[in-house]
């Protein structure tokens, strides 16, 4: 008797869950499934069991906080109904077959705090309001098609703290609002068609512990504010056109591990690390 209880007990329970994630939430999960062919997922969901079954979700007082979906054979594109999860602060589907823009509707979702979209086949312009998801600590877009230019929007980001944007297509300098990015640890960048000098105001991300600009098209002298970057663990630096020795800057960042330059930088007359005009 008491475990025919305990069972309705449960089930009741289940259902009251089910029926307390709002229809809103649902619609947007089903989207999800719909427009990236939920049925061939490696793990998949049974829509007819209440939505705390569905695998990589985390619901918190009836709302979806956080999606997981990662290494799940996800092929399609990212719906625009997603933004109706207005409570998610982690969205991860990375290591999947996802591809297209991004829906414009994502910068709605001002409550998110880690997208991790890498490793997919994403292409577009990364959106010019991006600067709108003011909650991001963690934005990791790297190893898809992304294209143009790193809007300077990005700048207005004030909590993140890792930007891996590396292994894309974008082009373009690097934008000064960088700079804003106070709680910055990891700026990944390399391997884009990225150009253009770095900009002195790099020196202000004193949180900064990795910096990686290795194979874009940046060139001229490397900033002096660069050695004020105390916390710096990796600096990698190389396939660049970069001029000046900086064999010494090294010397200069008493925490580094991870320190790349070309071999032309390494050798002849010891730079000064005083900086160019950065570029308008």
């Amino acid at each position: 008797m008491k475990t025919l209880k305990l069972t309705l007990l449960c089930c009741l329970l289940s259902a009251f869950t089910f029926a307390n994630v709002s229809q809103s939430q649902k619609d947007a999960l089903v989207a999800l499934y719909n427009t990236t062919n939920g049925d061939a997922w490696n793990t998949s969901w049974d829509l007819d069991q209440p939505i705390t079954e569905w695998y990589g979700l985390t619901i918190e007082d009836d709302k979806v906080v956080a999606i997981n979906l990662s290494f799940n054979n996800l092929n399609g594109e990212l719906p625009s109904e997603i933004s109706e999860l207005t409570s998610l602060k982690t969205l991860n589907l990375a290591f999947n077959k996802l591809q297209g823009e991004l829906p414009k509707s994502l910068t709605n979702m001002s409550n998110l705090e880690t997208l991790q979209l890498f490793s997919n086949n994403f292409s577009g312009a990364l959106p010019s309001d991006i600067g709108r998801m003011e909650s991001l600590k963690t934005l990791e877009l790297y190893n898809n098609n992304f294209f143009g230019e790193i809007p300077s929007s990005i700048g207005d980001l004030s909590n993140l703290e890792y930007l891996i944007l590396s292994s894309n297509q974008l082009i373009g300098r690097l934008p000064a609002s960088i700079s804003n990015l106070k709680s910055l640890k990891v700026l990944s960048l390399f391997d884009n068609s990225l150009l253009g000098t770095v900009p002195s105001s790099i020196g202000e991300l004193k949180q900064l512990e990795e910096l990686v600009l290795s194979n874009n098209a940046f060139y001229g002298n490397l900033p002096g504010e660069l050695a004020e970057l105390s916390n710096l663990k990796t600096l990698l630096l190389s396939n660049n056109g970069f001029k000046g020795n900086y064999a010494a800057l090294k010397d200069k960042l008493p925490n580094i591990v991870d320190f790349d330059l070309d071999e032309v930088n390494m050798k002849g007359a010891l730079a000064t690390l005083d900086t160019e005009e950065d570029d308008d």
